[in-house]
């Protein structure tokens, strides 16, 4: 059986002096794709901001290894480098600064947590000419400034875009698929299968089963007023469909 990567047990955390997670236990191995889903105000996006490690959710008690390490004893900087990747809901537009710079920065920055050179501007260049192309990214692009004037859709085509660039080792999709056309959630699937491998996984944070048809994944579970009620495989997404949440026991 693979390596454990991330291990949650007893999750609580609140909000200002609401709590929203009221015991969360989960683990996933190295290789797996793990689908978290819920009606809204479940505690989803909550989940995803405690792994990132958002300084307004507090985490009132239980514990979360990584790789073996704390997570909660590192800085969100520290989560980046040690290869988590969050792609939000609603991505965040950052004026004056190009894709191009903003890459950069990123990956020297996690190949100096690494302890590794900084890529040379030629290769730097190769790979990002190469994951562009990966994702039906147009060259121009590079010279825009984050997600500045872009679509919806050509912000989740960034995201996906960062993600190849990145390669996570943890890949936290928060409801990404939210109001996607057919052709940007196409690009979110494609992303993610194409990362797929034995040492990488992923979280998708979802409450619709349209993504998951195209990322098929290993474990489903249903969180529910701060808990995860169920856990499974794929038939639970079945049952949703049929039945939505409520014909989820919990």
């Amino acid at each position: 059986m693979n390596e454990i990567l991330l291990e949650i047990k007893n999750l609580h955390a609140k909000v200002g002096e609401k709590e929203i997670l009221k015991g969360v236990d989960l683990v996933i191995r190295r290789g797996e794709v793990h689908a978290v889903m819920g009606p809204n105000g479940a505690g989803k996006s909550t989940l995803s901001a405690v792994l990132t490690g958002r300084p307004d959710y507090v985490v009132t008690e239980g514990s979360i290894r990584y790789a073996g390490k704390d997570l909660l004893a590192m800085s969100p900087e520290e989560r980046s480098w040690a290869g988590m990747f969050l792609s939000f809901q609603y991505p965040i537009e950052i004026p004056g600064v190009s894709i191009t710079n903003f890459m950069k920065s990123a990956i020297n920055a996690r190949r100096k947590a690494a302890g590794l050179e900084e890529l040379k501007p030629a290769e730097f260049l190769k790979l990002m000419k190469e994951k562009m192309a990966f994702v039906g990214m147009k060259g121009e692009f590079a010279k825009r400034e984050v997600n500045v004037g872009f679509s919806g859709g050509e912000k989740k085509r960034n995201e996906i875009f960062q993600m190849a660039m990145l390669e996570p080792v943890l890949a936290i999709l928060d409801e990404t698929d939210s109001g996607l056309d057919v052709d940007a959630l196409k690009v979110v699937a494609d992303g993610v299968n194409a990362l797929r491998s034995p040492e990488k996984s992923a979280i998708i944070i979802t409450h619709y089963q349209k993504l998951l048809e195209s990322v098929v994944p290993d474990v489903v579970h249903v969180l529910k007023e701060g808990r995860i009620v169920r856990t499974g495989g794929r038939e639970i997404v079945g049952i949703i469909e049929q039945k939505g949440f409520e014909g989820i026991e919990g």
